[in-house]
């Protein structure tokens, strides 16, 4: 029984190896996640306590209990088995496939990730890039019902939307954001995941996959969970808002119940005086396609050129980027009044173009038109534009400096990008770019007189 017993050196270490591992998991792992787990509890505690809507349980669910909860949810397999007697696969199979759909969409939030490292990148590169001018946040949500689920609805003018928003709410919530496939590259997706974006298939018509989304989102809104949607379904080609595509709306109007807890939509309206996809929008709408030129190495240069040149003080960035905050539409006044999907889609859109803000590189594109005599006519189309808009009720977000500062914001980098001469007429060549930054300011009547 105490005899000496011979073993390879191989056999040795894998008994040993074994022996490490059954260790690890049956004794330090529990002991070192529930460490890790008490510490992210009382950071959490800590956190909700200064957030006006605090992280909701279904976002702080492990991922892997969402996805079952999704895939076994009795809509989902009541869908699979449809699309199973539909298209003839074995019930197994189409079961599957929603289960890989599951896996697709579900996000996996780390609230570790968006406050201690989302939160503070979205700050950092906002301000590297641009002045940020917002609204008031607090205005906006202040009366809300602490328990509603909020909504927020914007236009899509650029991909930096989601980083704007994700900081100008840090305070307040988490957001989850639907995010489309361009995101789903690694390890651009984990990051975004653990951000609690999930991933959707623009445009696709698969059923089932439909059905697992609709469920998602639905399953998300009936526990509070905080999101933001843009319901133009992609970027603006053409610096309008653009009307409403109801599919992620739909979803939400068929899943709630009068006995659920509200729904609020938030209007928001998102403008910059660079757009840094401009040229490739442009592109895409003489072309009439959405398939955008992906030039990962000329993006790089460029980034790169850029921080050189910011941080030798030789630039300050594109310009402004502002966003500004509408009045909170109720679902269930919206359906109690007799309103539809149709009519909702068309009020927060209504709603969200009536918030977007007007900065000086879009105004005096739009004073502009087809060239001016001098600086002086510009600056008097200037101001009897301003007087128009704010007649109108338009939100500004302009330097306070008068007419002259507004110019100067406004035309120098038109003049330096070279979509407008030094003799104040549009270069033929650039007409597009300047259309597509002066369509997003309202049209107004230019008639008017100058304000005083």
């Amino acid at each position: 029984m105490f005899g000496t017993v011979a073993v390879p050196v191989w056999l040795l270490v894998l008994i040993l190896g074994f022996a490490a591992i059954s260790f690890a998991t049956h004794f330090l792992f529990p002991s070192v996640r529930w460490f890790f787990r008490r510490r992210a509890e009382k950071a959490l505690s800590q956190l909700n306590a200064r957030l006006d809507r605090k992280i909701d349980l279904f976002k702080l669910a492990r991922r892997s209990d969402m996805v079952a909860r999704l895939a076994y949810d009795q809509k989902v397999v009541e869908a699979a088995m449809a699309h199973a007697a539909e298209t003839g696969v074995p019930g197994e199979v189409a079961f599957e496939e929603a289960r890989r759909y599951a896996r697709e969409i579900v996000p996996g939030f780390s609230a570790t990730v968006y406050f201690g490292f989302g939160t503070r990148a979205a700050k950092w590169l906002s301000r590297l890039l641009y002045r940020v001018r917002v609204g008031k946040v607090d205005q906006a949500l202040a009366h809300l019902d602490p328990k509603a689920t909020v909504i927020f609805v914007m236009n899509h003018r650029s991909n930096m939307d989601y980083v704007l928003v994700t900081w100008l709410v840090a305070d307040r919530s988490a957001v989850s954001y639907a995010v489309g496939e361009w995101a789903r590259v690694w390890p651009l997706s984990a990051l975004i995941r653990s951000m609690g974006a999930y991933f959707i298939r623009r445009g696709s018509r698969n059923a089932l996959y439909r059905r697992v989304l609709a469920r998602y989102v639905q399953m998300a809104t009936e526990e509070g969970t905080t999101q933001a949607i843009f319901p133009e379904g992609g970027l603006s080609l053409d610096g309008r808002v653009g009307p409403a595509k109801l599919g992620l709306l739909s979803y939400i109007v068929e899943g709630w119940e009068p006995g659920d807890r509200d729904v609020v939509f938030v209007p928001v309206g998102l403008a910059y005086d660079r757009v840094l996809e401009d040229r490739v929008l442009v592109e895409a709408a003489q072309s009439e396609t959405r398939r955008f030129r992906n030039r990962p190495l000329w993006v790089a240069w460029h980034a790169i050129g850029f921080l050189w040149a910011r941080f030798r003080g030789r630039t300050k960035g594109f310009g402004t980027a502002a966003a500004a905050f509408g009045a909170p539409v109720s679902l269930r006044e919206h359906l109690a009044g007799g309103g539809t999907v149709d009519t909702l889609g068309a009020r927060l859109m209504a709603a969200v173009a009536v918030v977007v803000p007007v900065l000086p590189v879009p105004l005096v594109a739009k004073a502009l038109g087809e060239g001016a005599a001098s600086r002086e006519e510009l600056a008097a189309r200037v101001e009897r534009l301003i007087a128009a808009l704010q007649a109108r009720g338009a939100v500004l977000k302009l330097p306070p400096h008068g007419i002259g500062a507004i110019l100067d914001e406004g035309l120098v980098p038109l003049i330096r990008r070279g979509i407008v001469s030094d003799a104040l007429q549009p270069v033929a060549s650039e007409r597009a770019l300047l259309a597509f930054y002066a369509e997003s300011v309202p049209a107004t009547d230019l008639s008017a007189t100058p304000q005083t």
